[in-house]
């Protein structure tokens, strides 16, 4: 069976895409020109001092004839050397030439443990963070309104991407299964009876109680009518009219009065023994097994009840509505106090050293952790990627990107050549 082999991809083209690319590739032809005739120039130089020192002219050619044979020399060797880091001189596959095609993957792994050893290690990590101070700097970025408003919108496309992408059947399962079966199988007695002791100790309770009994006293008020019928439908029938009517107005007139004193009486005693039931039914709550039995039945029937079950599934709804507009509306209450809350947090961040402090070594742990444990997986990227480049593609490339700069190296090979060649020239005349 054929071994399939991972596809060769091209290194990304340098920045300024085609235009920048071909610049580049004019530039270095022309200092390939410019390093060329430096060649040219000395080999001419070397034909012509040749020739007129054959021809018998003055001692001084000799050392003009040295200077430029050595400066071919230097010449050829390095256009050797630079040529050998892309490619075969001539097209001859000389051993240790073609270095960056032949090398590439040793390369790119070298990179990679360079990279990984150098700028992926705990202390430079560090070192780098604490030098650079990042919750001062964010601090200062995030007290700026615009910035907070620029934070605010990135947040708020966040959670409408999120909203959008989830499921409304799977966030409703997740809410039924999660939090409210979660509500549902706790007792509600206990928390509840808790909860209504420290209501009731407070004095919360009493607003309540004056609600009841201002609304008692209005309606045994304005149904005079009712209270007579009350008492006239629960007379003798042998009981003479008037006699009926006197009783309902007597029962009419003290009803009203003992409303009229609940009503107006902090300390009436059915105020008084209201709070005593109301005080022992959150104790019962707490500890009477049949009082929190008897909670844990409405319990079942509030939460069975249709409408509850309707309004658990209609939640997420709801909820996602008011995300989505909260979201979308840059004057909405949400996002107005997400950018106050981040304006306030850059302002904490530059004036409370303590804060400060904190965050940066947060910042410092979680970077600290990520070299130490995932600096291999990430050289692995700089590796990964290099392996999968085409050879001559990315010897192509990195001629393109540096080669410029290492013509000099040419031209510097034919002047110093040419130094030396005229230096041991001099020095075996004087000697010889």
């Amino acid at each position: 069976m054929e071994q399939l082999t991972p596809a060769k991809v091209t290194p990304a083209d340098p920045p300024g895409g085609a235009a920048g690319e071909e610049q580049k590739r004019r530039a270095l032809r022309k200092m390939k020109l410019v390093a060329l005739s430096f060649l040219l120039g000395a080999t001419l130089v070397f034909l012509l001092t040749s020739w007129a020192q054959s021809a018998g002219w003055p001692g001084w050619v000799g050392y003009v004839r040295a200077a430029a044979e050595a400066g071919m020399v230097g010449a050829l060797a390095d256009w050797f050397a630079v040529t050998a880091l892309f490619r075969h001189p001539l097209g001859l596959k000389i051993p240790h030439t073609a270095i960056i095609p032949n090398k590439k993957d040793a390369l790119g792994s070298s990179l990679g443990d360079f990279v990984g050893s150098n700028f992926l290690s705990e202390e430079v990590v560090r070192d780098k963070l604490k030098r650079v101070e990042i919750a001062r700097r964010l601090g200062a970025w995030l007290a700026q309104e615009e910035n907070a408003e620029r934070v605010t919108s990135e947040l708020a496309t966040v959670v409408r991407a999120a909203v959008r992408v989830l499921r409304d059947e799977d966030v409703q399962a997740i809410m039924e299964q999660a939090v409210a079966r979660r509500i549902i199988d706790k007792p509600w007695g206990p928390p509840l009876g808790k909860i209504l002791q420290g209501v009731f100790a407070d004095g919360a309770h009493h607003k309540l109680v004056d609600l009841m009994c201002d609304r008692a006293y209005e309606w045994v008020r304005d149904n005079h009518t009712t209270m007579l019928r009350v008492v006239s439908d629960r007379a003798p029938s042998w009981s003479p009219k008037f006699v009926d009517e006197m009783l309902a107005d007597k029962v009419y007139g003290e009803v009203l009065s003992f409303a009229w004193a609940v009503k107006t009486d902090v300390n009436h005693p059915m105020r008084l023994a209201l709070d005593k039931f109301l005080g022992e039914f959150a104790q019962d709550l707490q500890t009477n097994p049949d009082v929190m039995a008897r909670a844990e039945q409405v319990k079942g029937q509030i939460v069975h009840h249709e409408e509850v079950q309707r309004l658990i599934g209609s939640a997420w709804s709801t909820a996602k509505e008011m995300l989505l507009t909260a979201a979308e509306d840059p004057s909405s209450e949400l996002r107005r106090r997400v950018r106050l809350g981040l304006t306030s947090l850059g302002q904490r961040l530059i004036s409370d050293d303590q804060l400060r402090a904190k965050a940066d070594g947060w910042v410092e742990g979680a970077a600290a952790y990520l070299v130490k444990n995932y600096s291999r997986e990430i050289t692995t990227i700089i590796t990964d990627t290099v392996e999968r480049w085409d050879a001559e593609e990315t010897s192509r490339k990195i001629e393109l990107q540096v080669g410029r700069d290492l013509q000099f190296i040419r031209i510097n090979g034919t002047v110093v050549g040419a130094l030396a060649g005229l230096v041991i020239y001099a020095v075996a005349e004087l000697l010889f």
